[in-house]
Parts: structure tokens; C-alpha cells; sequence
């Protein structure tokens, strides 16, 4: 793929807007704005998981109006198991319906609790208050091999300020194993070639120090002293012909106009990089996360330090990597057990 043609295709991608949620009806928003607040306030989730829990609810509402619902407290477990075979025969996937009834079960039992536990005669509080709760087929992460990541790394070739910059990109995603959200939010202040690493604020408002490698350090090195001066020339130029001064761009990866990359454009960049390697488009950006984080366990790291470098609040989302490579695992029992 040529520079200009990825250009072109990132320029498509940043400058497309997000479709803005479907308008829930009047008499049903203040439930959802009043259960969302709360969420902002109390809970401290990501503006990316608040955003996906405002959509959801969004379209349960829109949902629930054309069902005739006037009010949250005419809606029953029918309503409920409705929708939900709606989203069935829409074909969405698994982990889509998992997490929106998270955030159904969620806003109901908030509206319950808002209400005394009554929602008046004949009718349940919540409606998710007699439904069991779901058994979630978690799927395992997909990780590359270690010579899957080498032909990845190796394909933005050339001297080009986008080929600086998606080696930059790739060579840190692997080495820190940061989500893709934490990758183009960072900024230059966050970013420690001197120490060989990154400092990041995580989900929840975590913050964490992040090490990284010698090829990622000279990978980013050459993209700021060569490829960002470059892609940052645009939107200093419009500034200076506006007569504004404006301030200054501090994030660490642009986009061909030199504003900050989005998580769409990465996705974009990384599937037609992926292709060209012969990797096809299964590739994705939380790929590179979880091929950091199997490879490491791979190599004998300790499963603490792994879920302190990924930012997991628990050990056990962690520990769904210990089951990535079977084969890896039988060896090390082999090895370590006294009568393998």
C-alpha cells in the first residue's frame, strides 16, 4: 500500500464522524441521563465504556418505545426477554448482547433502588430481578506467534513520516502491550525514551509505568525527530493562516492532517499492514496487547507483574492467558513437577 494511498484511506477514517446514538424518548430519558450520571460520578468507568453503555440503553429505549412503553415502570421481564431476542435475530455477537445486559441489569436495578424497590401493584421492581444471571462463553484472546509479530513489525518499510510513525506505533503496542484507547491518547509529556518507558492513566483512572524495549525506543526516536515534525506541518500552517495561535498538539501519534490518531484510524493502519504481511484481517489492535502479554508468560514472567503492566484490576482477567498455549504449559509441568 502506497503512502498516499494510506493517506487517503486515513484521511476517510478520522474525518468520518461517529453515528450519534438513536434519541431515546422524551419520556424515557431522564431514567437513562439520571442512571449515566450516576455512572460518571460514583463508578469512575472510561469515557469509552460510558460511551457504549449510553448507546446500548439508547437503543433499548428506542426499542421499548415502539413497544408502547411510556414509562421505566410499565417495563416487565417480556420487554426485556423481547428485546433480547431481538438482538439475537439481528445477529449480534456474543460478547455485544453479554455486555448490554450488563448495562440493562445495571440501569434497572439503579431505577429500582431510585424507586423503594416498588414500581406500584402487579409489577416487578426490576425486571432482571427473577431472570438468572447469564453464563458468558468467554473466548480466549487471539495471539500471534512470536513470527507472526516479526513479519508485522517488519512491514511498514521506507522513510516516509506514515511508515515512521506505524513503525513507531507497532514496535510499542508490542513491546508495552498498551490498549489501543491508551495508545493514541498518549501524549510526548507521558513518554520516557531516556528510561525506556510511559507512564499511563488507565481504565478506572489507574495510573501505571509501562517499560518498553531498545527497537521500540529507536522506532519512536526516529519518528519524532523525522515523522511527526512533518505530519504536525498542516495544522501549524491552518493556525498561522487563521491568525490564531492555538495550542500546540501534544499528542505523540498524528494522523495524515496532523491531528491526534483515533482508535478507527489505528484499526485501519494495522488491518492494511496485516494484510500486506499475509496475516489477513483478523488482526486487530487488542491483538498486539495479547500477544505481548502471552509472550511473556510464555517466557517465565510472573503472573502479577503481566496483570501490573496490563492495568488489570484483577488477577483473574489476567490469568486467561495461562490457557492460550496448552502444549507450552504441559512442557513447564514437565520440567518443574517432581515426578513429571
Amino acid at each position: 500500500m502506497s503512502p498516499r494511498v494510506g493517506e487517503k484511506r486515513e484521511r476517510r477514517a478520522d474525518a468520518a464522524p461517529a453515528r450519534a446514538p438513536a434519541r431515546a424518548p422524551g419520556p424515557l430519558d431522564p431514567g437513562i441521563e439520571g442512571f449515566l450520571d450516576g455512572l460518571r460520578t460514583g463508578r469512575r468507568l472510561s469515557l469509552h465504556t460510558l460511551d457504549a453503555y449510553a448507546r446500548d440503553l439508547a437503543d433499548y429505549a428506542a426499542f421499548a418505545h415502539r413497544h408502547g412503553v411510556r414509562g421505566w415502570e410499565e417495563a416487565g421481564p417480556t420487554l426485556v426477554d423481547g428485546y433480547f431476542a431481538a438482538l439475537l435475530a439481528r445477529g449480534l455477537s456474543s460478547a455485544t448482547v453479554a455486555r448490554r445486559r450488563s448495562a440493562l441489569r445495571g440501569f434497572h436495578a439503579a431505577l429500582a433502588r431510585r424507586a423503594g424497590g416498588s414500581a406500584g401493584p402487579g409489577r416487578e421492581a426490576d425486571p432482571f430481578s427473577g431472570l438468572p444471571p447469564p453464563r458468558r462463553e468467554r473466548r480466549l484472546p487471539h495471539a500471534l506467534a512470536p513470527e507472526e509479530i516479526e513479519r508485522l513489525l517488519a512491514q511498514p518499510q521506507g522513510e516516509e513520516p506514515l511508515a515512521l510513525r506505524d513503525r513507531a506505533l507497532f514496535e510499542l503496542a508490542y513491546a508495552s502491550g498498551l490498549r489501543a484507547s491508551e495508545l493514541c491518547g498518549l501524549d510526548r509529556t507521558r513518554l520516557h525514551l531516556g528510561d525506556l518507558s510511559v507512564s499511563v492513566l488507565g481504565k478506572g483512572n489507574r495510573a501505571r509505568l509501562v517499560p518498553f524495549g531498545r527497537a521500540a525506543a529507536r522506532a519512536l526516536r526516529e519518528y519524532l525527530e523525522r515523522g511527526r515534525p512533518v505530519l504536525a506541518a498542516p495544522r501549524r500552517r491552518a493556525r498561522t493562516a487563521a491568525g490564531r495561535a492555538g495550542t500546540r498538539h501534544d499528542a505523540v501519534f498524528l494522523n495524515a492532517r496532523g491531528g491526534r490518531l483515533g482508535r478507527v484510524g489505528f484499526w485501519k493502519i494495522l488491518r492494511g499492514h496485516a494484510c500486506a504481511a499475509g496475516l489477513g484481517a483478523r488482526v486487530h489492535p487488542h491483538a498486539l496487547r495479547h500477544s505481548f502479554a502471552t509472550h511473556l508468560l510464555q517466557g517465565g514472567a510472573d503472573l502479577r507483574v503481566v496483570q501490573e503492566l496490563l492495568g488489570h484490576a484483577s488477577v483473574t482477567t489476567t490469568a486467561i492467558y495461562t490457557h492460550l498455549d496448552r502444549a507450552y504449559l504441559r512442557e513447564v509441568h514437565r520440567t518443574f513437577h517432581p515426578r513429571p
